[in-house]
């Protein structure tokens, strides 16, 4: 590219010098040629008028008084009638350039000078020129080459982001070049940087978050599978291939959600539900696991409460609280419930040593752990609460108290009057 635009630049000038350049030396040949013409003319009528001056007043006529009363540089013959041709300078060879002037007694005064002097003044002239088209050619190579540099090397900047893009690095450059259309490339390349590098980032987010979100439901149902395969009694089979596949929807549930959220993250389903039959499901599925390491879990407070949220995604919120207490708490594990203003308040702690005071603020902030875990599950349980129009807080961080606020179900007195049993 750096060629082309240096030789279509140069072709460009050197076509506007060989129409200007040959038209100026036509030009200039021609003014001096006729310059000469009219300077040997006009010796030749002066010293026509000298003579004719000192013929009426009767004074001698002779070369050296002509030639210091005109001043004549140039070969001059006098030819005055009945009188010797009189004759002033040298008389030059080859060709000349000829003035001729007649006085009013009769003489004649012919002035003639070499044409090679007036091809000197034409040869010095298209030098001159020459000279200055070269100039010119040199400076207009050199703006062609700053100028070629200019739009070339943005251009090979350019490809260069377009291929880290390909290659997946999406870091945008910000990097502009003053010229509008390059510059407008640039915006479209880092603005293409930019949504490339979010998707990236969602991808991953996606598969960490499937990643951990599905860890639980699948460490359940292997306990559960576990069970049923330890089980003599056909009827507790029965029982924990029930609770199996229970696990098994809401694995299925999990994937569900997870794959809506990838596409619509304020994709939301909010209904009422039962907070009751979830907390119990979740303390059903983790009191094997606590009873392997010597623990309990235990629920609390009100009972018979309705909150407005998304049951599967509830379920996924107090299980990764059950697990973060379960491998980073210690003792008992209480969830209690209980109402404030039109929320539903699920709260849960143990009596593990809590949370360390440097991380209080940073908890739900992702990689974010104080022990060797990926530091997901509850920046991922906060998004899942949050994207419910709910809330989890950290009320307390020693020990700690963990709280998911729900809204909570406003039932009319109407509603309340037709589920009042009829005596």
């Amino acid at each position: 590219m750096r060629r082309r635009l240096i030789n279509s630049t140069l072709a460009v000038v050197l076509v506007v010098i060989a129409v200007f350049g040959v038209s100026l030396v036509i030009v200039e040949s021609r003014t001096i040629s006729n310059s000469a013409q009219e300077s040997v003319d006009s010796e030749a009528l002066r010293i026509v008028s000298i003579v004719d001056s000192r013929l009426i007043g009767g004074e001698p006529v002779n070369p050296d008084i002509l030639a210091e009363q005109s001043g004549a540089k140039r070969y001059a013959r006098i030819t005055i009638p009945g009188r010797d041709a009189i004759e002033i300078g040298t008389r030059p060879s080859g060709e000349v350039i000829h003035g001729l002037a007649e006085g009013e007694r009769g003489e004649t005064v012919t002035v003639e000078e070499a044409r090679s002097v007036v091809t000197d003044e034409v040869a010095r002239t298209l030098m001159i020129i020459a000279g200055v088209a070269l100039l010119c050619v040199v400076a207009a190579v050199l703006l062609a080459v700053r100028q070629a540099n200019k739009l070339a090397s943005p251009l090979t900047d350019l490809a260069e982001t377009a291929e880290r893009l390909g290659s997946g690095d999406p870091r945008p450059r910000h990097k502009r070049y003053g010229v509008p259309e390059l510059d407008r490339v640039a915006d479209v390349l880092d603005n293409s940087a930019e949504r490339i590098a979010r998707m990236l980032t969602a991808e991953r987010r996606l598969a960490a978050d499937a990643s951990h979100q599905l860890r639980t439901p699948l460490t359940a149902l292997s306990m559960r599978l576990e069970e049923v395969a330890m089980a003599d009694d056909l009827d507790t089979v029965r029982e924990e291939a029930t609770i199996a596949l229970t696990q098994v929807e809401r694995l299925t549930d999990v994937v569900e959600r997870l794959l809506t959220n990838s596409r619509d993250p304020r994709t939301g389903s909010a209904v009422a539900f039962d907070l009751d039959e979830v907390v119990k499901q979740q303390i059903e599925e983790w009191r094997p696991a606590y009873r392997s390491a010597g623990r309990a879990i235990v629920h609390s407070g009100k009972q018979g409460m309705r909150a407005v949220g998304t049951p599967g995604a509830v379920a996924q919120v107090l299980a990764a609280l059950i697990e973060n207490s379960l491998m980073h708490g210690g003792g008992t594990v209480a969830l209690r419930t209980r109402v404030t203003g039109n929320q539903s308040v699920i709260e849960v702690t143990d009596e593990g040593p809590g949370v360390p005071a440097d991380l209080g603020a940073r908890i739900f902030e992702r990689a974010v752990s104080g022990r060797s875990s990926t530091g997901i599950g509850l920046a991922v349980a906060r998004d899942l609460a949050e994207a419910d129009g709910g809330r989890l807080e950290l009320l307390q961080q020693q020990p700690p108290v963990f709280a998911l606020f729900l809204g909570r179900e406003v039932r009319s007195r109407t509603d309340t009057a037709r589920d009042r049993p009829v005596r």
